[in-house]
């Protein structure tokens, strides 16, 4: 046994001086084993995130750090996320903004009264903020206005999304009103589909044409790029089985924006395809009939 002065052990900033063993026993340790107090050897998860100011979340998706950890990534939906659009034809004038990440503000002037009960109830339903301003020829009818009026939601709803990184992507809500029961099921695929069974006993609701309510919803899935079904479960109120359609169709969407953590911000595969079909679409609703007419002129 060799019997000499025994150095510190810890390595540490401290000015602090550690005693040295009593009986002077040189204590060796292996040479692979280093005890430090260094921030790079404590675990990532322990570490706080003092300087960034976004919400963060482990991704189980993404690939382990250095010290075995899964890497600590930024919340994969995006802040922020609002789109604006502006269409003007010849028979209306419409301006949409919508913020997925509101908090179910509702203010919809589109001259169809009907129809603003009905964006109040996506609003309120979805958390989103819903801002909507219309004019039309509504002394004719309100075809032209629902019409665009969706148009343009759908166009608002598809530059919100962006990417679509770590989102759920699908929606699934039933919704009672009363005697009617309505359930829809969406998804946020990029192809458009529409799938459509209500029975609506009246043919209005007030001076509200209850056509519209398909058509309204075609014209959505048509430029926002969504597969939608919407299937009437039981009803017998117009009002009811309208409102209820809204009011389901609003927590579904609801889930399928928000965000799934375990996908880790990534981007579903249909999105490189359905920007480069709709690019011009984001740009300009009005092109949608354009691009299904000459599609050439948009490859």
């Amino acid at each position: 046994m060799e019997l000499s002065s025994a150095p510190a052990i810890f390595s540490h900033s401290s000015s602090a001086q550690l005693l040295k063993p009593a009986l002077g026993f040189r204590l060796s340790l292996p040479r692979h084993i280093r005890i430090s107090t260094s921030p790079s050897t404590i675990p990532r998860f322990l570490r706080m995130a003092s300087q960034s100011q976004h919400h963060e979340s482990i991704s189980c998706a993404s690939p382990p750090g250095d010290n075995g950890f899964p890497a600590i990534t930024s919340s994969p939906v995006e802040s922020a996320r609002i789109g604006e659009v502006k269409r003007v034809t010849k028979e209306t004038n419409v301006s949409v903004k919508i913020n997925l990440d509101g908090n179910g503000v509702a203010d919809s002037s589109t001259g169809i009264p009907f129809l603003d009960h009905m964006l109040d109830q996506l609003a309120s339903h979805g958390l989103f903020d819903v801002h909507v301003r219309a004019t039309g020829d509504t002394h004719i009818d309100d075809h032209h206005t629902n019409e665009d009026v969706a148009l343009a939601i759908g166009t608002a709803l598809l530059k919100a999304l962006g990417e679509r990184k770590g989102i759920n992507r699908f929606g699934d809500f039933t919704a009672p009103l009363d005697e009617a029961l309505i359930h829809v099921s969406l998804d946020l695929s990029g192809r458009p589909y529409l799938g459509y069974n209500l029975e609506i006993p009246t043919q209005r609701v007030g001076t509200y044409d209850t056509q519209l309510v398909e058509h309204f919803f075609q014209s959505l899935v048509n430029t926002s790029g969504m597969t939608l079904h919407i299937r009437q479960l039981a009803g017998k109120n117009s009002h009811h089985i309208i409102e209820a359609t809204f009011k389901a169709f609003a927590r579904a969407l609801r889930q399928a924006t928000e965000s799934d953590p375990r996908r880790g911000g990534t981007i579903p595969r249909f999105t490189i395809f359905f920007k480069r079909s709709l690019v011009t679409v984001v740009k300009d609703s009005a092109c949608c009939s354009e691009l299904m007419r000459r599609p050439d002129q948009f490859s």
